[in-house]
């Protein structure tokens, strides 16, 4: 019976992921992905894990609240990862165009020295 109780907490902690991240009418950013991903695997371990002692919900809860904190860091640090790279591929990219306009006004300058 318990192994029953367990199994539907981490299918509504499941469901409940997924009808969340239906909702959102924008794609999930990587931080929010992070939350919700810890927050399910974390409910359900916990599900488990409370089922073991007889307590499944408080265990879902509790799990749930770790899996949802510690998927929140790591989400955070990955969209802090990825707005950085994106910051140095546009720095990048606007070197390069600086580059290629030297390269234009160097060439023309050439051209204008030839003809004189």
């Amino acid at each position: 019976m318990r192994k029953g109780i367990a199994t539907a907490i981490m299918s509504l902690a499941l469901a409940g992921t997924f009808v969340l991240a239906g909702c959102s009418g924008d794609p999930l950013s990587t931080r929010e992905e992070g939350t919700l991903g810890g927050t399910a695997v974390g409910a359900g371990g916990g599900a488990l894990v409370g089922a073991a002692v007889g307590h499944p919900l408080a265990g879902a809860l509790i799990g749930g609240v770790l899996g949802g904190g510690t998927g929140y860091v790591v989400g955070n640090s990955m969209q802090n990862q990825q707005n950085a790279n994106a910051q140095t591929q546009q720095q990048v990219q606007s070197q390069q165009q600086e580059l290629e306009n030297q390269r234009q006004e160097i060439q023309q300058l050439k051209s204008q020295s030839e003809t004189e």
